[in-house]
């Protein structure tokens, strides 16, 4: 990546819109402001279009965006967006390149994700490997050949929607699993854990499980050399790790988990960054 490159990064979560001003690897600035409660589309697109304003220069070459829904890749026009309702189809693609007069880039958060960590983070080592958000949801983003796989609407990558058990693997593989099945949450485990909580680390050890055979149905899926974990719940890795490998080691293709990794991830604003890194991909993308 040329580091003098300068890119607008816009992480657009369901409360707040982030925009960073991203130079090389660096974020300079950062403007947010709180998703407009409205049912008015247009309102929404006007708090966004001025977040991006706020943090715009004339170095900037283009934008990249990351939003917690589908996306139509040939046009740009999202879908359903998450705790936006007013947001059911938006051609935001068009939208901004209109409002700017610059390229735009859109996919989904955990795509973005992905390409922020091959970009920005410990992905920068694999051309193939799988970035799994592990937090409110489960969802990952694919990278083959050193880029973010191409899909129709951004939506490979979506494993947790996979049916498992009685539910599917969101249900136990994200923090769903502690609030649905233990009535806590993740942050409040891991503390209890960290203090030496014996049900605390058995409850970590079970979601350890569950998630290495999510895992195992990704590596029979996508085959990567690596799977980089993003989320709150990786923040507490330690705590499941050894539950989690114990269920992989049981794979049935050994000689693939020989050179397998998985990594935490340790990028902060990696929102943001991944946003930009959409763009830098998606302009050195070569396939």
């Amino acid at each position: 990546m040329e580091q003098t490159r300068t890119i607008i990064g816009v992480d657009l979560g369901g409360t707040n819109m982030r925009a960073g001003l991203v130079i090389g690897d660096e974020i300079k600035e950062v403007s947010s402001c709180l998703v407009p409660k409205t049912d008015v589309a247009e309102e929404v697109t006007a708090a966004l279009v001025q977040t991006i304003k706020n943090v715009l220069t004339p170095e900037v070459e283009g934008i990249g965006i990351g939003v917690p829904s589908l996306v139509k890749a040939s046009s740009g026009v999202v879908y359903d967006v998450q705790n936006i309702p007013s947001w059911k189809k938006i051609p935001l693609k068009d939208i901004l390149e209109k409002e700017f007069n610059l390229p735009v880039c859109i996919n989904n958060d955990a795509n973005c994700f992905a390409v922020g960590e091959r970009v920005y983070g410990a992905g920068q080592g694999y051309d193939d490997f799988v970035g799994l958000i592990t937090g409110t949801g489960l969802g990952g983003g694919i990278i083959k050949k050193g880029h973010l796989m191409q899909d129709q609407n951004c939506g490979a990558g979506e494993f947790g929607m996979l049916p498992y058990l009685e539910h599917d693997y969101e249900f136990y593989c994200s923090g769903q699993f502690f609030e649905n099945v233990y009535q806590t949450n993740g942050g409040e485990l891991a503390e209890k854990a960290a203090a030496g909580d014996q049900q605390a680390l058995a409850i970590f050890s079970e979601y350890g499980t569950h998630l290495g055979k999510a895992i195992k149905a990704i590596l029979l899926a996508v085959d990567p050399q690596a799977i980089v974990l993003g989320g709150s719940v990786s923040k507490s890795y330690a705590y499941y790790k050894e539950a989690m490998w114990n269920e992989i080691s049981t794979f049935p293709f050994q000689f693939v988990l020989e050179n397998f990794v998985i990594v935490p991830s340790v990028v902060k604003e990696i929102a943001i960054l991944g946003a930009a890194a959409l763009y830098i991909d998606a302009t050195t993308n070569e396939q």
